[in-house]
């Protein structure tokens, strides 16, 4: 017994499977407010329509609930539960939106800076942004960085006809759009990959730098156990058997790095130079504005001319489709770089001043900082792996920056080829002009006096 028909089933398919299957067990289903005799063939029209109309009613309501949400999407608004790194809110209004959420949100823009560098995989940052306090499991995780949500967009999918699109959220944005399709160029493969893309050992930074210097495979390293401590080597991973002590190498390498520590006196040359480069350049920043807004117009006219060439028939409607999805999405890329250049900051000194004072004291920063922040300078320094001899490194190239300003060092160094400035240590023996024609066999003691 139940109340209505409704409450049997509001699936006519269902509710007819379990009607048969009661009777088989000699049970028979009747509502208290809509009574039907079933043994007369023409209420199972009645029951017919008592099971349908719930039916069509609960899909109505779904499909009602459908277009709603979709449309709320296309106005900007996130319909689901707050993505990692936001909050549901409520507004005195009765506006619902999302905000960001701290220290998640802190931890997802320094996720997707640190992979717009492409200098570490996504399975080492997301252990990393799991160690600062990001909970997340690692099929979240690729979903999070592929999300617009972060960049302040919405993504809405494909429904028959509509093509699926982009649109401006109104919501917060945690990272720029700059930032966030510079991430999906590397994982997509269209960005070039840097060279550290491994956590190593605080004691054995050098760990995937080095090639070794006997059969020129790559080195690794390992520790081994002694009797009191633990002693670590850097060694060949072919049978050649090449090793070395990590310490003594760590060491070496640090003797390596002083090298490119500028002198205090061109500290201030640096600095105006640097800036003075930095202002030339800037001036043809105008002429690369103009470039993308000429391609933004380029695209917005292909879209245009599709939509005439299909209006007019002259192209099938999935051509249309093909050539529209193409467009929107160049024209998304387009006008998030044109965003990024009303943003950029033209005064460089506070942060040009920030890095000459820690190129001037690379060394100390290698020194104390972390086995990240070594690996680090080592990346910024050499692109290419090292060699170690077992008395000085070799690299088939240097950074370019770091070349130029090592070669206008030692440009202003104060000894020059080994000459020495003392003139008192130098030998008092010369030999005079002598007579014409001058004799210079003759050698006599010259005082300096």
């Amino acid at each position: 017994m139940f109340i209505k028909w409704d409450r049997f089933s509001r699936n006519a398919g269902d509710a007819y499977q379990m009607i048969s299957t009661l009777r088989n067990l000699g049970v028979e289903p009747q509502a208290v407010e809509q009574p039907l005799d079933l043994s007369i063939p023409e209420n199972k029209m009645m029951l017919a329509f008592y099971l349908a109309a719930p039916e069509v009613e609960n899909d109505r309501r779904a499909l009602n609930v459908f277009h709603g949400m979709r449309r709320a999407k296309k106005e900007g608004r996130w319909m689901a539960t707050a993505p990692i790194g936001y909050t549901n809110r409520i507004l005195e209004n009765g506006k619902k939106l999302i905000s960001p959420k701290e220290p998640q949100a802190g931890i997802i823009k320094w996720v997707f800076e640190e992979l717009s560098t492409s200098k570490f995989n996504t399975e080492q940052i997301l252990k990393h942004a799991r160690a600062k306090g990001l909970v997340c499991s690692k099929n979240n995780f690729w979903t999070l960085i592929r999300n617009p949500v972060y960049c302040g967009k919405i993504f809405i999918p494909k429904f028959k006809d509509e093509e699926s699109k982009i649109v401006h959220g109104q919501h917060e944005a945690i990272i720029s759009e700059t930032l966030f399709y510079d991430v999906q160029d590397v994982l997509d493969g269209r960005k070039k990959n840097q060279r550290a893309k491994i956590y190593a050992d605080d004691n054995m930074p050098l760990r995937g730098f080095l090639i070794c210097p006997k059969c020129g495979k790559a080195l690794t390293g390992s520790a081994s156990k002694g009797s009191k401590k633990r002693y670590h080597y850097y060694h060949c991973t072919s049978s050649c058997g090449w090793r070395y002590n990590a310490y003594r190498m760590n060491e070496k390498f640090l003797d390596e790095l002083r090298k490119y520590v500028p002198r205090h006196f061109l500290i201030n040359m640096y600095t105006t130079v640097i800036n003075q480069e930095y202002k030339s350049q800037t001036k043809d920043q105008h002429q690369e504005y103009k470039i993308l807004v000429e391609r933004l117009t380029e695209a917005e006219k292909e879209l245009a001319t599709a939509r005439k060439l299909l209006l007019k028939e002259q192209i099938e409607t999935s051509d249309y489709r093909a050539i529209k999805a193409d467009c929107e999405k160049k024209i998304n890329i387009l006008e998030a770089k044109l965003t990024s250049y009303s943003h950029k900051a033209e005064n460089i000194e506070p942060l040009l001043e920030k890095a000459v004072n820690s190129l001037s004291c690379l060394d100390k920063l290698y020194e104390e900082g972390s086995v990240v922040k070594q690996r680090q300078i080592i990346s910024s320094i050499f692109p290419e792996k090292m060699i170690f001899d077992g008395f000085n490194y070799r690299t088939t190239r240097l950074n370019e920056a770091v070349q130029l300003i090592y070669s206008l060092d030692k440009g202003f160094s104060e000894n020059k080829n080994g000459t020495n400035h003392n003139f008192c240590e130098m030998s008092h023996m010369v030999i005079p002009l002598g007579l014409e024609p001058r004799t210079p066999t003759l050698k006599v003691l010259c005082s300096t006096n």
